[in-house]
Formats: structure tokens, C-alpha cells, sequence
């Protein structure tokens, strides 16, 4: 069996990461960025720490904030057309998810215009050319949207969302400076942070996994319940951990896919607008509850990087271990354990919805209609 391993060509890592930049665009005779950032970190000075760098040396921008948490299609639209009015050459994406992943969808239209109905681009999308060049700069640590192949659009006509997978997206350089994460605050710190352990745990557990995801995917888990806590506390080596761990699971999720807390986020996200990392944290547990038995030892494995001893454990006791471990820190966190918009008659849309979705191939238990409705009736 052949496996493939998708990464970006370069990346930086570290406190101060963003002084590269220019540089970086200077040794590439770029001309004009196009960054793609949202509102609130340009209102608070966040997308202000890049700018200042790109003024100090005298390079030229112009900024699109028209974006949205949980982007749209006429997000994605409205924001090629300003890319073609700029006259820009490459991108900047600043942000969390929403903004990458605007960004990337941008980009890819640029450069592949027969896609510019963007819903074309759901699943494997079949682009001919690379995005157009692009430096990303999460603000958050969650998403890792600056290492991954995928990204993630609303169709609010159906209300739905559609993941879209794509070799040609994954941006040219990634830039992972904690200290642009500082300002995050805690709500937002902890639910991209369990975005991101629901993204390891299920990269490590999903149909496609392997030996060379598997050991970034434990690394990020250690990483991930090592740091969160202190990164809800605005802690240096929190914020620092976080950073880290949150890249190094997408390196390895976005080679191997998600599974079903995954698909049901996405579901519970395009109904309520619930925030991704919300809705992920609220299902991680209750999926690993109906995976566990299709698991094998790795739930040990699991259990072990979230710092828990499992000397003398037997199978099922490592499993509730594990499962224990991540409700732990997710309340610890300040994560809720229920969803109060969530109705009854929403079930058969939400459970349609989620079996339909990108991700819930990937899931290590099929799950029929029923189950999935099982599944969403706890956050009720």
C-alpha cells in the first residue's frame, strides 16, 4: 500500500517568527500582498503586528476583512473579486480557521477560475494549478489550517457545510509565532485548543492512519493535554506548547482525514452556528464512547499521553481512562457538555447531514442514521 504525505515547502516556529515575512517576500520579488484577515484581529491590532513589518520595509498590501466565523460562499466570492481589483500577486492569510480557510479558497479560484461557483470544490476537488503563493499565520491555536489540505465553507441556502480537499491549497509557508496567539481569550484558547486534540485523536484513530501520522498524531495528543490548561492562563509555555502540538497534528490529520466528531461538528456548526471547536469538544467523548471497541490498543496509547498511568489496566479500563482524560480537560477548560438549541425535530436534518459529510468515512465504526441521532440526542 502506497501512502502519501502532504507538507508545507517551508515553516517557521518560535516567539518572533513573524520578522521572516519580509524577508521571505523580498528573496521572492513579490509585489503586493493580499491579506486575508477578519475583522476583530484588524479592529484589535492583531493583523497590525504583520502590517508594521510590511511598512517598516516598504512593501505594499491591502487588507479583506469581509470574513465570516464559519465562511460562506459569498465570502469566498466577494473575496475573489477583491483579490482581481487589488492587483495583487500572493496572499497573506491571517487568523484562525476562518480566515485560512477563506484564504485558501480564494486562492485556489485565482489560480482556477472554473471553480469560482466554489461549490464545485467540495471533496476531492480536481484543480489543475496551485493556489496562488501564500504565507499563513494562524492566530489561533486549533485549526492548523496553515498545514493542512482542507478547508471548510458554509452553504447557508442548504444549510450546510462542505469540506473540500486539495493538494493545490496548502499554503507555500506557514509562520507559527505563539505570540501572535497571545490576545487570544480564553473561551476561543479553549475551544480551538480542543479542536485541535479532537484532531489528533481521531487522526490517530481513523481508517487511513499509519505509522508516520500515528507518531505525530501521540506527540500532538502529549502536547495538546500537556499545555492547554496553561494556555487558557495566557501562560508563555502554554501558548508556546499549543502552538506546536496543534501544527503537528496537522501535518498528520490532514494526510489521514477525521471521523465522525468531526462530521457532526461541521453539521452542528452550519445549523446553529455553533463554534467549531465547541461543537468538536462537546463530541470527542461521546464518539470515542461508540468507536472504543473498534480501537484495538490505541486507546492506551491515548490514555498515556494524556498523562494518565495505565500500568495494570486491562482493555476496557484503559479505554474509559482515555475517554475520562479528555471530558476532564475539556470541562477543565470550561467546554459545555450540552447543546440547549438542539431540538428533537432537528435530528433527522442533523443525522443526514453528518453521514454525508467528508469526514465520516473515515470513522473506525460505521454509523447508520440511528446512530448518529443516538449520538446527537446526548448534547440534548
Amino acid at each position: 500500500m502506497v501512502n502519501r504525505f502532504v507538507l508545507n515547502a517551508i515553516s517557521y516556529h518560535g516567539k518572533g517568527a513573524i520578522q521572516e515575512i519580509p524577508g521571505l517576500v523580498a528573496a521572492r520579488g513579490y509585489q503586493k500582498a493580499f491579506i486575508a484577515s477578519d475583522p476583530d484581529l484588524v479592529k484589535f491590532g492583531v493583523t497590525k503586528k504583520v502590517t508594521d513589518l510590511l511598512d517598516g520595509a516598504g512593501m505594499v498590501y491591502e487588507i479583506y476583512s469581509d470574513i465570516k466565523p464559519n465562511p460562506t460562499i459569498e465570502n469566498v466570492q466577494s473575496g475573489v473579486a477583491a483579490y482581481k481589483a487589488s492587483g495583487a500577486d500572493y496572499m497573506i492569510a491571517i487568523g484562525g480557521g476562518s480566515s485560512m480557510d477563506t484564504g485558501k479558497a480564494i486562492g485556489i479560484i485565482i489560480n482556477n477560475p472554473e471553480f469560482a461557483d466554489v461549490r464545485s470544490l467540495e471533496g476531492v476537488a480536481p484543480t489543475k494549478n496551485r493556489t496562488v503563493f501564500t504565507i499563513a499565520v494562524p492566530t489561533t491555536a486549533g485549526t492548523a489550517a496553515e498545514a493542512t489540505i482542507n478547508y471548510v465553507i458554509t452553504d447557508v441556502e442548504r444549510k450546510r457545510k462542505f469540506v473540500c480537499v486539495d493538494t493545490n491549497d496548502i499554503p507555500d509557508i506557514a509562520i507559527v509565532d505563539p505570540d501572535m496567539m497571545a490576545t487570544m481569550p480564553k473561551g476561543l484558547t479553549a475551544s480551538t485548543g480542543m479542536d485541535a486534540l479532537t484532531h489528533a485523536i481521531e487522526g490517530y484513530t481513523t481508517k487511513a492512519a499509519w505509522e508516520l501520522a500515528d507518531c505525530l498524531n501521540l506527540e500532538a495528543i502529549r502536547l495538546i493535554a500537556k499545555s492547554l490548561r496553561g494556555a487558557v492562563d495566557n501562560d508563555p509555555d502554554g501558548r508556546e506548547g499549543m502552538a506546536l502540538g496543534q501544527f503537528v497534528t496537522g501535518m498528520a490529520f490532514s494526510n489521514v482525514g477525521l471521523g465522525i466528531a468531526h462530521s457532526m461538528a461541521h453539521t452542528l456548526g452550519a445549523v446553529y452556528d455553533t463554534p467549531h471547536g465547541v461543537a468538536c469538544a462537546m463530541m470527542l467523548p461521546i464518539v470515542m464512547e461508540f468507536n472504543q471497541e473498534y480501537t484495538g490498543e490505541k486507546f492506551k496509547h491515548i490514555a498515556e499521553a494524556m498523562g494518565v498511568d495505565t500500568a495494570g489496566m486491562d482493555q476496557p479500563t484503559y479505554r474509559r481512562a482515555a475517554i475520562d482524560a479528555v471530558r476532564r480537560l475539556s470541562q477543565d477548560v470550561g467546554i459545555p457538555t450540552k447543546l440547549p438549541a438542539m431540538k428533537e425535530e432537528d435530528l433527522d436534518f442533523l443525522a443526514q447531514s453528518a453521514a454525508a459529510d467528508a469526514c465520516a468515512p473515515g470513522n473506525p465504526r460505521e454509523a447508520t442514521i440511528d446512530d448518529f441521532k443516538t449520538l446527537f440526542r446526548q448534547l440534548m
